[in-house]
């Protein structure tokens, strides 16, 4: 029988990696992969970058698609704007503009539409981004479930960070994990009443790490925005290209007391869950401390140090992320990601 995909290849985890790998890599010769002495399909990060002149022209593109088109904390428009934000804010980049493409199904309420698009670009204007074009399409009914939205994000950067984390790093996350996820998921299951004080945590990261990223420059190794896959894609993502190991410890990584407990329930670990609000840094560690306080200084109140980057301890951990449990356990930790339709 033929192969098909499944939902499990947008999960953002090693589905996702293997998809990208059989399908589309073989395809693009390794020589086509980047232009202009930039980054690009080559690596694999949250976008690519050209070089003119002393400048870096950094791209990021997505489609952001979820269930259901209003949620608490957000809605479809602010989670397109602030993903395609934290895409560029996290590769060293200032945004200067978007493009966007707003596929809509055939029949879905002008309100609707004109809410989701009023979010996405009251981000784009509180930040003065600019929409600079685009195109829509509109879709035959049930070819479609509502709106999808596709962005081109366009920033410029003296300095692209291109992910490369070094033993010794500390890794820092921003804020508390799973929120996005974990609300999504309860409102698919119909369960926001009965879990009480879920909430997205879309938002930008513009004005809370891009003075972090120009401060301290060169001490950022590393830096991504965990959304599909949660912490546990970036981890395994980062280890698996420098072929390090991470150790994270559990009780360190911040996950609010209603997240924890509503995921407990459905026995899923947060950091499987995706966030938008949240960046993850390998920072180097003579700079490491003053980054949190930066970033709470900033706003990033829950900002902490949950782990470090080492030489594996085996060649067996090489590549691997370990997590080192409450009771002092040690486990590994697997990019499976939250398999869920329509999250982000």
């Amino acid at each position: 029988m033929s192969r098909v995909v499944t939902a499990a290849e947008g999960s953002g985890g090693e589905d996702t990696a293997r998809f990208l790998e059989e399908v589309l890599l073989p395809l693009v010769p390794p020589e086509l992969r980047s232009a202009l002495g930039g980054g690009g399909l080559d690596r694999l990060d949250d976008g690519a970058w050209i070089r003119v002149g002393d400048t870096y022209i950094v791209l990021t593109m997505d489609s952001h698609t979820v269930k259901p088109l209003e949620f608490p904390g957000g809605s479809l428009g602010k989670l397109a704007a602030c993903g395609t934000i934290n895409d560029l804010v996290v590769m060293g980049a200032r945004p200067v503009a978007v493009m966007d493409a707003l596929l809509v199904e055939e029949g879905t309420p002008y309100d609707d539409v004109k809410r989701v698009l009023r979010d996405f670009t009251e981000i784009l204007r509180s930040f003065s981004i600019s929409l600079i074009g685009g195109d829509t399409k509109v879709m035959p009914r049930g070819s479609l479930d509502k709106i999808v939205i596709s962005t081109v994000g366009i920033g410029v950067a003296k300095r692209v960070i291109d992910d490369s984390p070094r033993p010794g790093d500390k890794i820092i996350v921003t804020g508390p994990v799973a929120e996005h996820g974990a609300t999504i998921l309860a409102a698919q299951l119909g369960m926001l009443d009965s879990a009480k004080g879920l909430r997205s945590d879309v938002k930008p990261l513009l004005p809370s790490l891009m003075p972090v990223i120009e401060r301290f420059g060169e001490a950022i190794h590393a830096a991504r925005d965990a959304t599909r896959g949660g912490l546990a894609a970036v981890l395994n993502e980062w280890c698996k290209k420098c072929g390090l190991e991470a150790v994270i410890e559990r009780s360190a990584v911040p996950v609010r007391d209603e997240v924890r407990s509503f995921l407990e329930v459905l026995g899923i670990d947060p950091m499987q869950v995706a966030c938008e609000g949240v960046a993850v840094l390998s920072v180097d560690p003579s700079a490491a401390d003053e980054v949190v306080k930066e970033l709470r200084a900033l706003g990033e109140s829950s900002a902490t140090i949950i782990g470090e980057v080492v030489e594996p301890e085996s060649p067996a951990l090489r590549g691997r992320v370990v997590v080192v449990t409450e009771i002092g356990g040690r486990v590994l930790l697997e990019a499976r990601g939250l398999n869920l339709p329509r999250i982000c």
